[in-house]
């Protein structure tokens, strides 16, 4: 009997616990303030592209992203009181034009399908164009030298040579748009020459060309 009294006051226990606990989550949805809505395109729902919200109504300028799920719908949550900007971004895509959006919208959001590659790979991430970068190969390690294969001397493995590369990330965003154009190109005989012109330009550009010159300079600009 004791033993049927205290299973019962456990189970009691444990119910207004979940209660508790499932009315305390039901007031945190309450209280958040959400954007939630769907994408679609002439493809249909757009699934995995990233849906930014942005403001700089507030102290600082905040922004929020999410990713849509299989069906394009999405949910950007824990957004305080402010008029944001919510646009599209994806693979394949251009990016949307800013519809205004408050905490509380239903959005239905329309993406552009890029009309060729050249004009989706735009928005690609600068990480794409890092991964990218031809390495020299394991095996044309330790380097030979100008005489040999061109690669330094110095640079025993594969690993020392992404160490040099990973160095100019010191200053610069490996991959953004600044590091893989040069818009005069056309002044210039080969991509090589424009390079080895861009990497010692403005205030930085002895440091540049110094990290360039680690690699070995030409192995270096072929990169």
């Amino acid at each position: 009997m004791r033993r049927t009294y205290g299973l019962a006051l456990a189970a009691i226990a444990a119910t207004t616990w979940v209660t508790h606990e499932h009315q305390n989550s039901l007031l945190a949805q309450e209280g958040s303030e959400v954007i939630t809505g769907s994408v679609t395109s002439a493809a249909g729902p757009e699934a995995g592209v990233w849906v930014i919200a942005e403001t700089d109504d507030l102290e600082t300028v905040f922004r929020k992203i999410v990713v849509t799920d299989d069906d394009g719908r999405f949910l950007l949550p824990e957004i305080p009181d402010a008029t944001y900007d919510v646009w599209v971004r994806g693979y394949g895509l251009v990016d949307s034009t800013p519809v205004n959006a408050m905490p509380g919208a239903e959005l239905e959001l329309t993406a552009t399908v890029a009309a060729t590659p050249q004009e989706a790979a735009q928005v690609y991430p600068s990480n794409y164009w890092l991964s990218l970068i031809d390495l020299p190969d394991a095996h044309e390690f330790p380097g030979t030298g100008d005489d040999g294969n061109g690669i330094n001397e110095n640079l025993r493995t594969q690993d020392e040579w992404i160490n040099v590369l990973k160095g100019c990330q010191r200053c610069h965003q490996v991959g953004n748009e600044r590091t893989r154009v040069v818009p005069d190109l056309d002044q210039f005989d080969s991509t090589v020459a424009a390079w080895d012109n861009r990497t010692r330009r403005g205030q930085r550009g002895s440091l540049m060309s110094s990290f360039i010159t680690q690699f070995g300079r030409g192995r270096g600009l072929d990169m």
